[in-house]
Formats: structure tokens, sequence, C-alpha cells
């Protein structure tokens, strides 16, 4: 197994040295993504505590309540993956739920267009991380490739609809979406390791 630049593009690095690197290295795969899945639906979570409420919100809330149900599949996948792989989630677990559901509440609370800001700046990340994973463990892992290939499929989907439903008109859209994005990105790294 290779190591990605910090930059989320396909080009792998050199092996890890050790007997133990490629373990090592499918380990923090593994938690950064049921990481990432779990942050997920605790965002659509939040999200759809406001906007169920919403009058006149019904579209969004069934968009949401599909998407949601989506994540929720890819978390049970990990969740299996780590019990077979015998690796433990990220010690920040308790922290994605509550910054997940917060961030999913907030931006649902500026409104329906904000909402779908969050969801195209957060699936963009996701992308581009599960693309240099793809690329990473194709040949040493195939199952788990053909996984994340499906995954990163249908959080393209959410991100295409997020941008169909106005996204880039969100209030301060430019703004909002990079600080999300810096955010997901810090909380890769993080969970990565910890």
């Amino acid at each position: 197994m290779t190591d990605q630049p910090a930059t989320g593009a396909s080009r792998p690095l050199p092996p890890r040295p050790g007997p133990h690197a490629p373990q090592a290295r499918l380990a923090e795969i593994l938690r950064v993504d049921h990481a990432g899945e779990l942050g997920a639906v605790h965002i659509y979570r939040g999200q759809r505590a406001v906007l169920n409420r919403a009058p006149g919100k019904d579209r969004i809330a069934f968009q949401l309540q599909e998407m949601e149900a989506q994540e929720a599949v890819h978390l049970a996948a990990f969740d299996r993956l780590l019990t077979e792989r015998r690796v433990r989630p990220t010690l920040m677990t308790p922290l994605w739920r509550v910054a997940g559901f917060a961030l999913g509440a907030g931006t649902a609370l500026l409104g329906e267009k904000a909402a779908h800001a969050c969801t195209e700046a957060v699936e963009s990340v996701i992308e581009e991380h599960y693309a240099g994973q793809i690329a990473e463990l194709e040949a040493l892992e195939p199952a788990l490739t053909e996984d994340l290939s499906k995954f990163r499929d249908e959080e393209l989907a959410h991100r295409d609809l997020a941008l169909a439903e106005g996204a880039r008109e969100a209030p301060a859209y430019p703004l909002l979406a990079a600080v999300i994005r810096a955010g997901c990105r810090a909380a890769i790294k993080i969970s990565e390791k910890l």
C-alpha cells in the first residue's frame, strides 16, 4: 500500500517501510472512512431536525432522509469492516457525532440553500478522499475498492443533487463552503491517527 499526498491527489507515494505498514495504513483508511460516514449521518440528522419541522420543506426533508439512509448503509458497512479487521474506531467518535449534528442543524437554520451548500462542500471533499483511496487500494484490496467506488458514486450523486438545488446560491457560499471543506480535511487527518 502507498501513502497519498496531503492534497488528496491520486498520485501514490512510495510504500511505508516495515512489515506491519500495510495493515497500519488499512486501519487508518477504515477508521477515517467510518468516521466520515458517521459524521455524514449526523449532518443529515441535524438538517432533518430543523427542516422536518419547517412548513413547506417536505421536498428537501425527503431528499435529506434518502441521503441519510444511504450514508447509514455506508456506516453499517464500515462498522462491519472495523469488526472484521479488528480496527478500533476513531477516539473522536463522540465529538464527530455532536459536530456533525451541529453542522447540519446550523446550516439548515441558515436556510435550504445553505443546507445544500453544506452537502456540496462535504461530498466534494469525501469524493476526492475516496478517489485517492481507490487508487491506493485497487490492486491490494479489490473487494474494498469496489465498495469504496460504489460509496463514492453515491456521494457524487448527493453533491450533484445539492448543486442542482442551488447550493452555490447560499448566502456567503464561498466562505461557508471553504470553512466546511477545511473542517472536513482536518477531521480526516485527525481521524486517521486518533
